[in-house]
């Protein structure tokens, strides 16, 4: 066993190479605009992690959130008060020792995914890489993902758009410096319906905005989900926490939704046909997804944006993804082959998940106003 993994560790691609070429390589508007492949395209996982479902599973549970990366995460919780009468959690991770950051350093937002944190490994390996920027960290929970149930019977879901532009313009009256927004997963899909919905609005409050492993087409990502071993497995790990959820609303809202009904659902369609849709105010699952899902919208977006997602992830089909006709000039799609579901770990056994928020936070780098100033110069 020792034999093989001295093996790994002398075979595994390090892509540190990578990510040194993306933080030198100048980008500007016009190239936003553009089909050229960006260096990220050139992601390929260790030849130890074969297909998306390792690349997913891998990173999600065993790669290292720190890698070379020095920094300690230390989050410093806040709670607001909603305008419906609700709350949310936001976990802030301030650069350095201090638990607050100088209020000029840029802040970056980051929308988890389905029933993630700021303790999933996405979220810690970005609050790493931010602390070595010098940026603060943002992640803002939605309702009921901080750990302590909400007040009301409605929960979160892909298409709160709404609620995304609340938390970004509360934020951007608080922060002195330059806000930045990322999004993963089903955050991903909300930040990006929000800047198509936004348009020529979102810049005044982002400076601009990235998203990763989107499920753009909600339809077909429902579809693949429900489809496989993605249904035995991605589905099901989904379910022992959103169920559970679903029926404490009831409890507090008896007669909210079908309660005999949801203990049935085995798949994400039947659990938002009966909670997530009609208690969001869709007629259902179908209308859910159809007016939810963020890709209509991106020919309208106008802050830059980046969407970065792997052509293996398990959750999202390769022909779902956006062609450059279905997309806005601000708009930059990296798709490379490898990745899986918000993976993207690289470097010896048994890898880190430093490479992609290097590379996400690099792009996102290049529109602030310090660099800006910089280059006009």
């Amino acid at each position: 066993m020792q034999a093989a993994l001295s093996c790994l560790e002398q075979c595994a691609y390090d892509h540190r190479d990578f990510v040194e070429r993306l933080e030198g390589a100048p980008c500007d508007l016009a190239r936003v605009g553009q089909a050229g492949v960006a260096p990220v395209q050139d992601f390929r996982a260790p030849w130890w992690q074969p297909g998306g479902h390792v690349q997913t599973i891998w990173s999600a549970l065993c790669a290292s959130t720190r890698g070379p990366c020095r920094a300690d995460v230390r989050w410093q919780r806040q709670r607001w008060e909603t305008p419906d009468g609700d709350f949310i959690d936001l976990d802030v991770a301030a650069p350095g020792s201090a638990p607050q950051a100088p209020t000029h350093v840029p802040t970056l937002v980051l929308f988890h995914g389905l029933e993630g944190s700021s303790a999933s490994h996405y979220a810690l390996a970005l609050a790493r890489v931010c602390a070595d920027r010098g940026w603060r960290l943002v992640v803002p929970h939605f309702r009921g993902c901080s750990g302590e149930p909400n007040r009301l019977p409605r929960a979160y879901h892909s298409g709160d758009a709404a609620e995304l532009d609340w938390i970004l313009r509360r934020l951007r009256g608080q922060v002195g410096g330059d806000l930045l927004a990322m999004g993963v997963s089903l955050g991903g899909n909300a930040l990006a319906l929000w800047a198509g919905q936004q348009q020529e609005a979102a810049r005044d409050v982002v400076r601009a905005a990235a998203v990763v492993c989107a499920p753009l087409d909600l339809m077909a990502a429902g579809l693949q989900l429900g489809q496989g071993v993605n249904r035995r497995l991605y589905t099901r790990m989904f379910l022992r926490t959103l169920v559970p959820k679903a029926l404490a609303k009831w409890e507090l809202s008896p007669g909210l939704f079908d309660r005999t009904a949801l203990r049935r659902a085995r798949d994400l369609h039947a659990f938002d046909d009966i909670f997530t849709g009609p208690v969001h105010g869709f007629a259902g699952a179908d209308d859910y997804w159809r007016r939810a899902s963020a890709k209509p919208w991106l020919r309208q977006v106008a802050v830059p944006l980046l969407l970065l997602n792997a052509r293996n992830d398990p959750f999202v089909p390769a022909a779902s993804l956006p062609a450059r006709k279905d997309v806005s000039a601000a708009v930059q799609l990296w798709q490379p082959p490898h990745g899986g579901h918000v993976g993207f770990s690289s470097g010896a056994w048994p890898a880190h998940l430093l490479a992609m928020p290097q590379a996400v936070t690099a792009w996102l780098a290049q529109w602030l106003e310090d660099n800006k100033e910089q280059s006009n110069g």
